[in-house]
């Protein structure tokens, strides 16, 4: 799944030839409860739907090499979002809720399971009450 051009994505070299994605709600059972983990092209930056209000964060290159780890991540403010920002800062995992707009359109979504896709349209009522989105989901042959 490839990632928004603006995103700072291809970094080869400390990003590997792909990103695991490793996210865990800290709620729920003695080591929290998996969310999603997800194998993606390079990316520094991803959007997560319906994250957890907790969260803990690992990224591997390759799927071997830690780079990048958020604990206990949680929004900031009170004002609920449909979508999370994960973005790689150095070695650590930052968090921001957002309503996404024509920028963040191309950006790669990882839903709850791990599944990715690439958003391709966001629209939100004006009082935030809905929005209506369209995500493009890729596959292939085992």
């Amino acid at each position: 799944m490839a990632a928004h051009p603006a995103s700072g994505a291809h970094e080869p070299s400390r990003l590997g030839a792909f990103t695991v994605w490793q996210l865990r709600s800290t709620e729920g059972g003695s080591a929290g409860l998996e969310f999603a983990r997800s194998s993606i092209d390079p990316s520094r930056t991803v959007l997560v739907h319906a994250a957890p209000s907790r969260l803990d964060v690992e990224v591997l290159a390759n799927g071997e090499h830690l780079i990048a780890i958020g604990r206990d991540l949680r929004p900031q403010g009170d004002e609920e979002t449909p979508m999370t920002r994960l973005v790689i800062d150095g070695t650590r995992v930052l968090r921001t809720q957002l309503w996404p707009g024509e920028a963040d359109l191309g950006s790669v979504v990882l839903l709850p399971g791990g599944e990715a896709g690439v958003l391709q349209s966001w629209v939100t009522d004006p009082d935030r009450s809905s929005w209506t989105w369209s995500l493009e989901l890729r596959g292939r042959a085992p």
